[in-house]
């Protein structure tokens, strides 16, 4: 596809998550194994721990170098996605309690409104006990 922009890096440690956790899981069956004082399968569990370390230093040092350096928080978006999350509304719950909280994001979902607009809306809060009463860099 013209223009598509394959996620390589995302995948590639997402494949190295899933062996270190395959590797957990024979690090914890084989340390299991252990009879008469003697585990036969310290070999097994130090190549599996060793992989994971080399999986995971090399695995973390190419996303950072092909992926992670160089971008770049747009803030504008960040604020607006902050305050279009209807999670927000259980920051409410202890001033106004869960039933007035929950009619306040359904009320923004349903409309397209903002929780602060919605909160306001309702009457159930003020501007001034958002501004005050709750993170303000949310509100």
């Amino acid at each position: 596809m013209p223009g598509k922009v394959n996620p390589t890096q995302c995948e590639m440690l997402t494949m190295v998550a899933v062996q270190v956790m395959g590797n957990d899981t024979v690090v914890g069956f084989a340390s299991s194994q252990g009879n008469f004082e003697l585990n036969v399968y310290k070999p097994v569990i130090m190549h599996n721990t060793l992989q994971s370390i080399y999986l995971l230093a090399d695995g973390m040092e190419t996303f950072n170098n092909n992926c992670a350096v160089g971008i770049e928080p747009i803030e504008e978006n960040i604020d607006n996605y902050l305050n279009q999350s209807l999670m927000l509304v259980t920051a409410l719950n202890p001033h106004i309690g869960y039933e007035k909280a929950a009619q306040i994001a359904k009320k923004a979902h349903k409309e397209g409104l903002t929780l602060k607009e919605s909160a306001i809306q309702t009457g159930y809060v003020t501007e001034e006990h958002l501004k005050h009463g709750l993170n303000q860099k949310i509100w």
